[in-house]
């Protein structure tokens, strides 16, 4: 029986996505870039994402996926890329002002709040992530919050499992579950380190990465029925 929930937060407990285009389309009136166009934010959202699956890869670090994504975007989209690092500054400040919650997450923590040890796992960077959990109130309902810049080491690494588990107190891995929709993040790194996963996959994505996982879901009411087991 699971004693531990481990929650990634961008894309399984909050709307990443929302987040994201509100705070992109906010600095582009700020630094005078013009309209984002659905068609932009769509092209930076796969940009995003490619970035930080390097990241998750070992291929880049953390510094030059933030600065970098930006860089790329600006010279596909004609803008001046010389604001890059600028942007992505105010683009952590902003991310946090924008918060909505995938649908029943909120409800679903808080019911497990007493009968679990909750934490949120997270790559996201701290000025970001804090932020967020503090508009949300997620950082009163989580027992722990374990941010990647502040461990120094970013999911899938064994490193940043190994500071999880101390922190937490963990000495058997079957009773912790590791919940996240990332398939080379959340996913690869609790196969890796030998935990139970649950994939959120809400859009039924394939498993391109042939990445074994022990649950796949596509609600997150549906982690009532695997808690139980």
């Amino acid at each position: 029986m699971y004693k531990y929930l481990l929650w990634d937060v961008d894309g399984t407990v909050l709307d990443f996505l929302a987040a994201e285009a509100y705070a992109i389309r906010t600095l582009f009136k700020k630094y005078n870039i013009g309209e984002c166009t659905d068609k932009m934010l769509k092209r930076y959202s796969a940009i995003n994402a490619e970035y930080w699956r390097k990241l998750e890869n070992n291929e880049l670090t953390k510094e030059e996926i933030l600065i970098g994504r930006f860089h790329e975007f600006f010279n596909e989209i004609g803008a001046d890329t010389e604001i890059a690092e600028d942007f992505n500054r105010d683009y952590q400040e902003t991310l946090g002002d924008c918060v909505v919650f995938i649908e029943n997450a909120k409800e679903l923590l808080l019911s497990k709040k007493g009968k679990y040890t909750i934490a949120a796992v997270t790559n996201g960077t701290r000025v970001a992530q804090e932020k967020k959990l503090k508009n949300s109130g997620l950082d009163k309902i989580f027992d722990a919050v374990f941010i990647s810049e502040n461990i120094g080491s970013e999911k899938p690494n064994k490193a940043f499992f190994d500071y999880v588990f101390e922190k937490l107190g963990i000495c058997d891995k079957k009773e912790v579950l590791i919940i996240g929709d990332s398939l080379s993040g959340d996913m690869r790194g609790g196969f890796n380190y030998g935990i139970d996963t649950c994939w959120f996959n809400p859009s039924h994505n394939e498993n391109t990465l042939n990445i074994p996982v022990t649950y796949e879901i596509a609600k997150l009411c549906e982690i009532e029925n695997i808690v139980k087991m």
